[in-house]
């Protein structure tokens, strides 16, 4: 029996069900928390729908602010193989924010680079962009079960998170206006008889419950986009293999004539394949171990490799590109996959819904604790949807590519394989355009940039990261808003605003950090500083605001406008 805050965990007596089709990896069980007699909360402030990594992300989030939450999933346990399998450099941010970086980092493969492949000749080798001013590798791949295990772990040690598994929720209602705002949820825990079904009133609502969304359906929303006609099996293979951790993409192998195969390298020894399946090749049939064995040796045929195996899991998927026009109905917010299905080439599937739940959660936890406006929830949809359009304008390249939706699309990508062969630029045709974090360039939450800047990363980009001493420029950020500056005149001015509370807003030092840097320093260098500019930096890293010529009221301004607070030269609203 495993002990946690709010009285004992312990194992489930259910399994939920899971859409893989075999494993034998260790399972980790998602303990359900039982009250013991204590009565269960009738009310929270919000309630997260989906405890995968996107809905504890989101919960995390919350909790990084100060604010509470209940956490609820009909699963019993955690997913099992690897499914999503990479996470990208801006992620780690995100972990590292929360406090769950370690785990991942102690247990994940860094990677840098990738090879493709055509009828068993390379024809690219990709680099992605790293250096000694990075304090993250570009990728990492980690199974999702570690994933969601690293993440549980962080979640069952915060005391502000309440998770109730096994727990499906049946039915939403809105709350009327004289009741105040916010949604009722019916829930429905089958495994135990003194509860069985009751609501729980939520002022706020997160939907992180998956493709297969409960929450957009019972609002009765659907994904608008394109289908993509390429489907894959993807299998977790154990076996002891020198080749390094990079990405594979074989195209037209013999294995698999006219198809994709992608091999990634993860912890333990297990090797993630994912083959193509023919337009003639049924997913039942595909997906029956036999087949699937017979289909993993051939790929491993491919490669070269003749040792002993074992097949641990398998699964099958679509490349699809599918999102809701807005992300927001009423209280309810829709995050990661619930909001968006993107292809999972160039990793983004993952590494999209956890930039949704840090963006919604840093926002909403500030709007709880009064040093927001409602309307900063506004600015959700334009940056989250933003960035899913982005996503798919790339990965629909990468997916028409791996997997031609049409004669024409077939003829075109072989054609340029074939060019590939003896001319290198075509390629990079090939290359994945792995996931980098969206500027928000457009988002009504960030400031006008300010054109006398020439270079470093613009209002709306996520910051930059350098070396500095025995640390980076990431370290010397706050847990909320922080400002870089090089004029310690500046600096003390802020300061003194901060301490006097002459900004207005009533925030303080905790809520805006203040980091004086020498203009000589690296940080100067990477953001196209003088010594009289300043960065405006939110709790998710992306730039705010900047000043070439930065004056201490019209940051406090500046502050205000992002956060949708009164300036002190404006009347509070009524």
């Amino acid at each position: 029996m495993t002990q946690g805050q709010g009285g004992p965990l312990v194992r489930p007596q259910g399994r939920a069900e899971t859409d893989s089709l075999y494993f034998s990896y260790p399972q980790f069980e998602a303990p359900r928390r039982q009250r013991h007699g204590v009565p269960l909360a009738s009310a929270t402030p919000v309630a997260i729908v989906g405890a995968g990594p996107v809905g504890m992300t989101a919960a995390l989030a919350l909790a990084k602010e100060g604010q509470a939450c209940i956490l609820l999933d009909n699963k019993a346990t955690f997913n099992d193989g690897s499914r999503a399998i990479c996470i990208g450099r801006p992620s780690f941010y995100i972990l590292e924010r929360l406090g769950a970086a370690k785990a991942f980092l102690d247990k994940s493969l860094g990677w840098t680079m990738g090879r493709s492949f055509y009828r068993g000749q390379q024809i690219l080798e990709f680099h992605m962009p790293d250096s000694s001013d990075e304090k993250y590798r570009p990728m990492y791949n980690l199974q999702q079960q570690y994933i969601e295990q690293y993440l549980w772990q962080a979640v069952a040690d915060n005391p502000l998170i309440e998770t109730r598994w096994q727990t499906e929720v049946v039915a939403i209602q809105d709350r009327a206006l004289e009741t105040g705002q916010g949604a009722t949820l019916s829930l429905r825990d089958p495994y135990s008889e003194d509860l069985g079904d009751y609501e729980l009133s939520a002022d706020w609502v997160l939907a992180c419950d998956g493709a297969r969304s409960s929450i957009r359906r019972l609002r009765g929303l659907r994904l608008q986009g394109e289908n993509f006609e390429g489907r894959y099996v993807i299998a977790d293979v154990q076996m002891e293999h020198d080749y390094p951790t990079i990405r594979r993409a074989l195209f037209d192998p013999k294995c698999r004539p006219g198809g994709t195969v992608l091999i990634h390298r993860q912890p333990d020894n297990i090797w993630r394949i994912d083959y193509q399946l023919s337009d003639g090749e049924r997913n039942e049939d595909a997906t029956r171990e036999e087949a699937v064995r017979t289909s993993v040796a051939s790929v491993l045929a491919e490669i070269g490799y003749d040792g002993a195996w074992e097949l641990e899991w398998w699964s099958v998927y679509s490349a699809n590109t599918l999102a809701l026009d807005d992300y927001r109905d009423g209280r309810v917010f829709f995050v990661g996959d619930s909001a968006h299905i993107v292809p999972i080439f160039g990793v983004r599937g993952l590494n999209n819904g956890l930039a949704d739940a840090a963006n919604i959660g840093w926002k909403l936890g500030w709007l709880l604790k009064g040093k927001a406006g409602a309307d900063l929830l506004e600015s959700y949809t334009p940056e989250r949807r933003g960035a899913t359009l982005d996503v798919f304008a790339n990965a629909s390249k990468s997916a028409r590519f791996m997997t031609p939706s049409s004669q024409g699309w077939q003829v075109m990508r072989d054609a340029a394989l074939s060019l590939a062969l003896t001319h290198d630029f075509a390629g990079q045709l090939a290359n994945p355009r792995q996931f980098t974090a969206y500027t928000y360039s457009q988002s009504p939450a960030v400031l006008g940039d300010d054109p006398a800047f020439d270079g470093g990363p613009e209002v709306g980009a996520h910051l930059p990261d350098c070396h500095m001493g025995d640390g980076f420029l990431s370290d010397t950020l706050g847990p909320g808003f922080s400002l870089i500056c090089f004029d310690p005149d500046l600096a003390d001015r802020i300061l003194q605003r901060l301490a006097d509370a002459q900004d207005g807003l009533g925030l303080t030092g905790d809520d805006l950090r203040v980091t004086l840097l020498e203009p000589s320093s690296p940080a100067a260098k990477i953001l196209a500083a003088g010594p009289s500019c300043a960065y405006l930096v939110r709790p998710d890293r992306h730039v705010g605001g900047r000043w070439f010529q930065a004056q201490d009221a019209e940051i406090i301004q500046g502050l205000a406008q992002v956060l949708y607070l009164p300036t002190p030269s404006q009347e509070a609203p009524a």
